[in-house]
């Protein structure tokens, strides 16, 4: 089964520590809504650009994307 990688972007020299914020806000949703979501986290890609992300089924992607509407979303390869 796919897995779709939903990305939210933040940009700004605050970028890293609103990506970490938004992801405890996320880990939240996953608790409360009792999700089987196991892959999470925050990457940044230079001092302007951080994400939060979560791995999500493609079958579930549709019903969390317009929920939490992500940024963008890619399929996930875990390379």
């Amino acid at each position: 089964m796919r897995k779709i990688k939903l990305i939210w972007d933040f940009r700004g020299p605050a970028s890293q520590k609103t990506a970490e914020h938004h992801l405890i806000h996320l880990k939240e949703y996953i608790t409360i809504n009792k999700l089987d979501i196991s892959i999470t986290g925050v990457e940044t890609f230079g001092d302007m650009h951080s994400i939060a992300f979560l791995v999500v089924d493609e079958p579930e992607m549709k019903t969390l994307r317009d929920a939490l509407k992500p940024h963008r979303g890619q399929v996930y390869s875990e390379n």
